[in-house]
């Protein structure tokens, strides 16, 4: 069984930085695609970034290029999402999934597991 924990929500002002934290359980999640989700108040989830078993690949949706680093530590069987320049149209639960392969890794549908999420509030 893999387990997914979110950490490092919170409430922030636009313009601030955070730094959210996946950490996986189980033996799949060093060969296997991590990925962000998140969702606003009152739509649906969306695709926010992904990054292939060995960090070589890293995949972002158009509102959050060069806002967002996606990473990862094997070792530590820890993913990470960077948020920089955060603006109030960020406000989400973000939440990390994670599945093998790379195909459509922008396709929620795709994903076998998926954490409990982490609340982010941007202010302006």
């Amino acid at each position: 069984q893999v387990q997914l924990v979110e950490s490092g929500g919170g409430c922030v002002q636009a313009g601030d930085s955070l730094k959210l934290s996946c950490a996986v359980s189980g033996r799949a999640f060093s060969s296997w695609t991590m990925a962000w989700f998140r969702r606003a108040p009152g739509k649906e989830r969306e695709f926010v970034a992904a990054i292939n078993w060995s960090g070589s690949r890293t995949y972002y949706t158009d509102s959050v290029k060069g806002r967002f680093t996606i990473s990862r530590d094997n070792a530590k069987l820890t993913v990470y999402l960077q948020m920089r320049s955060l603006k109030a149209e960020d406000t989400a639960v973000y939440s990390c999934a994670t599945r093998p392969g790379v195909e459509d890794v922008m396709r929620e549908s795709t994903y076998n597991y998926w954490g409990q999420g982490t609340q982010v509030t941007v202010s302006s």
